[in-house]
């Protein structure tokens, strides 16, 4: 048995420190996620290869998301010090190669590559900070890396159009180094913990058919419909392949000794109930990222920098509510609280529907998202609080890593139902126009970049007008679907018990 205690992960002098390494950590692999976006028209021009930039993206998500599980196993096992840096050592390598890649497939791989540092380092930040906290403050922390994320979301874009327009797209990974060294050399320093290892049993059958499974069911859902036609036989032929494995996984892990990636973690109510919430936080998390600011931009006509303000309401709201959720849960309990959170989080994406429409003001759109902000703060912070809670400290890491694998399923899922749903919608307007302006609209989605930073006449044009229409209608939809999966959030809690106790094993 591997066991530590919250003295052995760090002395509370020590804290302070390590948080903030650990923060900076997780805003490095947060903005890996998103800073690269305005970038890419300067990518393509130095590497080419214009239709595979869209992997840029999608492979970082996809080798970040599966391999989340393994890391969390081997921190069980082995400590969370030496997975966090392997994860840090590898991102950092990753960045180098990435900044001096010589063209596109290389990119790639090399993006693979940092989703793969990527995973070790989110799970391992947060599993840290429940080793080291106590639950009455694990919300207000878990609060702060939170805002990160949601930070870099605003920031990311922003900071990658600047490197690209003023010094070059490469130093978008070369940044990382300096960085990065910060941390590893503060977490190198401060960061102790005991460990007592005893022989162990690597499960390389049950890791190797989750992240094949894996893997195919997320590209699937990534790229169907986009690179491929959703009943397209390549379509068909990842999900039956990825559904075969991950059965087989599923057979393998009930007989494995130590299984890397135990069924008990959806045997038990809280963990389940848990895993949904994820589920549907990384959805939300998605929708409202990617959306909000293609709605402030092309429906309401402002600039990328306002869009940012009113989306970082989000990540105003969302600190706040975690900090006091910590109080609020030990009164009444982490489901209640989390209830509380899923009703503000419903009521958020309802305001989005109501009052994000055409000729909507920018504070509106930051009232909105900070609602949603608060109610995530109350709900997914608890939740993630209560999984941790009801295990002991070598089971932490397999429950908390299990957690982020889902938030991070929810948002390939929830990337590929929202775009599907917003597209669908776009393509509907764009083939059966007005008479007026038959012929006129781009014959592809595309049509939507006429009304993206159009000024003057191009921006009061009746083309420009209808396509700003069109896309308030496909938003529209969009916040339709988000308000019915912060409804499905509510419905999982109630699978949770009302009060949570530590769970024994035989």
């Amino acid at each position: 048995m591997t066991t530590a205690t919250t003295n052995d992960v760090g002395l509370r002098s020590e804290r302070g420190p390590v948080l903030a390494a650990v923060m900076l950590c997780t805003g490095l692999i947060a903005l890996d996620s998103t800073i690269i976006a305005t970038a890419v028209p300067s990518m393509v021009t130095d590497l080419g290869g214009f239709s595979q930039f869209p992997w840029l993206f999608s492979i970082y998500l996809l080798t970040q998301a599966v391999t989340v599980p393994l890391y969390g196993k081997f921190a069980d096992q082995f400590g969370r010090r030496p997975v966090l840096f392997f994860g840090i050592a590898v991102f950092l390598l990753a960045s180098v190669l990435c900044g001096l890649a010589w063209s596109m497939p290389a990119l790639i791989v090399f993006r693979a590559l940092q989703g793969i540092g990527a995973g070790a380092i989110g799970p391992m930040s947060i599993t840290i900070v429940g080793d080291m906290y106590s639950v009455e403050e694990r919300a207000r922390v878990q609060g702060y890396l939170a805002s990160v994320w949601a930070m870099s979301a605003v920031v990311g874009p922003a900071l990658g159009g600047v490197f690209a327009d003023f010094l070059s797209w490469r130093w978008i990974f070369f940044i990382n180094i300096p960085l990065g060294a910060i941390a590893a050399w503060t977490l190198a320093r401060r960061f102790k913990e005991k460990v007592t290892r005893s022989s162990h049993k690597i499960d390389y059958l049950g890791a190797t058919l989750l992240i094949t499974g894996s893997s195919l069911i997320i590209l699937g859902l990534l790229e169907g419909g986009v690179a491929w036609d959703w009943l397209s036989p390549p379509s068909l032929a990842i999900f039956t392949t990825g559904a075969i494995l991950t059965t087989a996984f599923v057979l393998v892990e009930r007989r494995a000794a130590e299984p890397i990636l135990p069924l008990w973690v959806f045997g038990r109510r809280t963990l389940t109930g848990g895993n949904l919430v994820a589920l549907s936080t990384g959805a939300i998390l998605i929708g409202l990222t990617s959306y909000v600011p293609t709605y402030t931009e092309g429906v309401l006509g402002t600039g990328a920098l306002l869009a940012g303000f009113a989306l970082a309401a989000l990540s105003i709201g969302w600190p706040l509510a975690s900090t006091f959720s910590g109080r609020l849960y030990m009164r009444i309990g982490f489901r209640d609280t989390a209830l509380i959170g899923s009703g503000i989080l419903v009521a958020g994406t309802a305001l989005c529907i109501l009052l994000l429409t055409e000729h909507a003001k920018v504070w509106q759109v930051a009232a909105a998202c900070f609602v949603a902000g608060v109610g995530l703060g109350l709900s997914a912070s608890p939740v993630m609080v209560a999984v941790q809670s009801v295990v002991d400290w070598d089971r932490r890491g397999v429950v908390t890593a299990t957690n982020l694998f889902c938030r991070s399923l929810g948002s390939a899922v929830g990337a590929a139902l929202l775009g599907a749903i917003a597209n669908a919608t776009l393509t509907d307007r764009f083939t059966h126009p007005p008479a007026a302006l038959a012929g006129k609209l781009p014959a592809s989605l595309d049509a939507t970049g006429l009304v993206l930073g159009a000024q003057g006449s191009a921006a009061t044009s009746p083309t420009a007008t209808y396509i700003r229409k069109a896309l308030t209608e496909a938003t529209h939809h969009v916040f339709l679907t988000l308000l019915v999966i912060a409804v499905l959030a509510v419905l999982a809690l109630f699978l949770m018990p009302r009060r949570t106790e530590q769970l024994t094993f035989d």
